[in-house]
């Protein structure tokens, strides 16, 4: 099953495995549990003296296996076969079974192992989705260190009874003792807070204490990287708070347009800015999300930022970096059947389509590429577009246009995403050259129509456009003294990777200059008695 490469690769990472633990699968007489057959006996065959195989598993889904190291209590379980996406899911959850230590902090690890709770949960995925990784590895991880919770990853595709009964029409999907966790990208660090609920109040004591910084950046995407990179190399005691880590990039599946790197994927992108920024002295606080911005009470003072879980940082300068999301459609039936037909993902939700009619709303380049993968899965794309011309690239609306089961409305507006026990049954629209409307009978809607600046959180304290963009001039420097702004979240044009980062690096620039002409404020002298 495993190419030679693969194979020695595996071989490779298996060397690391230090005790003994066990695979128990239940096989049935499918191809699917053929399938998974032969590649859990490869990956026992690789180290036989540590991994055995059992056959005799009595799992109520089938096929499937679980790792079980003796005396553990482990309980993790895989209804899939990992490949794809879901190929370094299964390799970590192997490692971590067998003793080799995981690649998080200590106190981290130890928050996992103090759990005083027993939890059950399922994780539905595709292997398809770049998102899911990062959840199936988060709660892989807390299983296998923590006995008393429980988790079974599921592929969707190969449970598709079980995604129509619970009408998952996105993933990742959590559930937990058989109701919804969580629906989309959640980090190791969020679900602890969800799941330990005296972290937040610790968290927040925690920060609060930690000593001013001279640059804070509040983001932690291609902007807020880049200016943490290049102050801290400067020699400035330099602080990242990111509500996650790599920002957006996490969910853009092809980069093939960043100079020098002519491919790469946007989890691996995001990767690489984490193990970049990690090369360097910078405190990196991730899953915090920042409440309100105060600025200095004189020029040289300290700018505080006021976090969600009450704790707060200050710092000399700031730097506001926190990006944008997916702009939302506007219509009824988009809030109401989010997750239930509506998505915004195509790379991870697209496979929960197969064979069914789909829209795609946006014919920018994110919306004809949507269309685009979307057509090789499901059984009819619609693309509708506001404008009179598709905005895609030339070499897009090509590609588009021979397709034989994609068709496109330009110059049309969509009135309503509607639906029907719980999900979406369709899509209205109106031809805006003559006023007549039209309807199409579908199953999911893809909204791929921009971006929406993170900034409501800022409220007055800087100037911002009426779209939420933080103005900043040709340096990255907002109107407030001490301030700035850098990437997608400000009027920078072009909402482009490099350009993110080229603002980010101006934007740290220009806050080391503002740092070594701006003295601090003297403090007040004690008054002898």
């Amino acid at each position: 099953m495993l190419d030679q490469d693969i194979k020695q690769q595996l071989t490779a990472y298996l060397e690391r495995v230090q005790q003994p633990f066990e695979m128990v699968a239940t096989l049935g007489t499918d191809a699917k549990s053929d399938e998974l057959r032969e590649l859990l006996e490869e990956v026992a065959s690789i180290r036989a003296d540590k991994i055995s195989l059992r056959t005799d598993g009595s799992d109520a889904r089938v096929p499937s296996f679980t790792l079980a190291r003796p005396g553990s209590g482990t309980q993790l379980t895989f209804a899939a076969i990992p490949m794809g996406h879901e190929f370094t899911s299964l390799i970590l959850a192997l490692l971590w079974t067998g003793g080799h230590p995981p690649k998080v902090e200590a106190d981290v690890l130890e928050q996992i192992k103090a759990l005083d709770v027993d939890l059950d949960f399922e994780v539905y995925m595709s292997l398809s989705c770049h998102n899911c990784p990062d959840v199936v590895q988060a709660l892989s991880l807390i299983s296998i260190y923590n006995p008393r919770i429980k988790t079974t990853i599921i592929d969707g595709g190969m449970f598709q009874k079980e995604i129509e009964a619970r009408e998952i029409m996105g993933v990742p999907a959590i559930y937990q003792g058989g109701q919804m966790f969580h629906s989309g990208r959640i980090t190791l660090e969020e679900i602890l807070q969800k799941i330990d609920t005296g972290a937040a109040k610790r968290d927040a004591a925690k920060l609060s204490a930690k000593a001013p910084y001279e640059v804070l950046v509040i983001g932690g995407g291609p902007a807020g990287a880049a200016a943490a990179i290049y102050t801290a190399r400067k020699g400035l005691r330099t602080g990242i708070v990111a509500d996650r880590f790599g920002g957006q990039v996490n969910d853009t599946l092809d980069i093939d347009n960043y100079p020098g790197v002519p491919h790469t994927t946007g989890p691996e992108y995001a990767a690489q800015l984490a193990a970049h920024v990690a090369d360097y002295d910078i405190d990196v606080m991730n899953a915090q999300r920042a409440a309100e911005l105060v600025p200095a009470a004189q020029p040289g003072g300290l700018v505080t930022v006021k976090l969600d879980n009450g704790g707060q940082l200050q710092s000399r300068t700031v730097i506001l970096a926190t990006g944008a999301r997916w702009r939302n459609v506007g219509v009824p039936g988009e809030d109401e059947y989010r997750t239930k037909g509506v998505a915004y993902c195509p790379s991870c939700d697209g496979p929960l389509f197969k064979g069914k009619d789909v829209a795609v709303i946006g014919g920018g380049n994110s919306g004809i590429e949507a269309a685009i993968d979307l057509a090789g899965v499901v059984k009819h794309v619609t693309v509708l577009e506001f404008m009179p011309e598709l905005k895609a690239d030339a070499v897009l609306v090509k590609k588009l246009h021979s397709l034989p089961n994609v068709t496109v409305h330009t110059n049309a507006q969509t009135t309503e995403i509607t639906g029907a026990d719980g999900k979406v049954n369709g899509i209205a629209f109106k031809h805006r050259s003559d006023g007549t409307e039209a309807r199409v009978d579908l199953e999911g809607v893809f909204v791929q129509i921009g971006l929406v600046p993170n900034t409501e959180w800022l409220g007055q304290s800087v100037e911002r456009t009426k779209f939420g963009e933080i103005v900043v001039d040709g340096r990255g420097a907002t109107n407030v003294p001490g301030v700035f702004g850098a990437g997608d979240c400000t009027t920078v044009p072009y909402k482009q990777i490099v350009v993110a980062a080229g603002a980010g690096s101006t934007a740290a620039l220009s806050a080391f200059d503002y740092l070594i002409r701006t003295p601090a404020p003297a403090e007040p002298r004690a008054v002898a008695a």
